[in-house]
């Protein structure tokens, strides 16, 4: 038997990932007596600044976003109960196509097995038994989404650590709705351009290839003020004009696809954890 506690860790790219994608289960586990530990990998640095400063204008200052940004981290942190935050503290990268994308330092560029095996130390200090990180294409193509799950798959093989693996997804069903949602919260009053409606139509996956359904509506209310603890990225966050109750009814089952188990537990699954307790 190991003497370490079952652990969760999820590895994220940005200060307030943590909170729209895995904020029910890091809140949920947390209060189960799992311990939690969040590994943010970049500064967030290339988020709106104070009062809407947007990157690239003369005023917008990374150094001064990114310690904004942290404060705001280490608050959603306490909301969600998250026993242990690491940043690895790499430059955001920005949006795919950014000048950011280039500049040296910046997530994007920095070599995988690097970046690797600064998270392997992590994953050998917390022995994790179920790791979750994005998919190969970072959900919806970010740049530093893609390389966090880059980086994680590559100390995973670094190690001799073996957690479950799981990557964050969206139904495919819940995604051909998203649009109407948006636009019934006043996101966009026009109609959707019909390549973006197709591009979002294809984010996450058939409903009958996820893997692991979370029911986290117990904790909808944490999951929404972590989210609101981001109060400098409000503009872009756009979960928070639904208000709790209906964020609650619309968010409150986490959905991953498993792709590492030694458990052998039979999916789908209702738990993360299902084959280790």
């Amino acid at each position: 038997m190991n003497d370490w506690p079952l652990t969760l860790m999820a590895v994220h790219a940005h200060p307030d990932d943590e909170a729209t994608g895995t904020g029910g289960v890091l809140a949920r586990y947390a209060a189960e007596g799992i311990r939690t530990v969040l590994v943010t990998c970049t500064d967030g640095g290339c988020g709106d600044g104070p009062g809407g400063v947007k990157p690239g204008d003369p005023e917008h200052d990374p150094a001064a976003v990114a310690l904004m940004r942290r404060q705001e981290l280490e608050a959603s942190c306490e909301v969600l109960k998250v026993g242990h935050l690491e940043m690895l503290d790499y430059a955001d990268s920005g949006m795919m196509g950014w000048p950011a994308n280039d500049a040296p330092g910046s997530f994007w560029q920095t070599p995988v097995e690097e970046a690797a095996a600064r998270l392997a130390e992590l994953v050998r200090l917390y022995q994790p038994d179920v790791l979750v990180t994005y998919d190969e294409n970072g959900f919806y193509g970010h740049p530093d989404h893609i390389q966090a799950n880059r980086i994680t798959m590559a100390a995973l093989a670094m190690t001799e650590v073996t957690p479950k693996v799981y990557w964050t997804t969206a139904p495919r069903s819940m995604m051909q709705r998203f649009g109407e949602i948006m636009r019934e919260f006043g996101a966009d009053a026009q109609e959707p351009d019909p390549a973006e409606a197709a591009a979002i139509a294809e984010i996450g996956l058939p409903d009958e290839e996820i893997t692991t359904w979370v029911d986290t509506t117990a904790f909808g209310g944490q999951k929404f003020d972590a989210l609101a603890a981001h109060a400098s990225q409000g503009e872009n966050i756009f979960f928070l004009r639904m208000g709790q109750e209906r964020f609650t009814e619309l968010m409150g089952v986490e959905t991953f696809v498993r792709v590492q188990d030694t458990t052998g537990a039979a999916v789908p699954e209702s738990d993360l954890f299902a084959g280790l307790r």
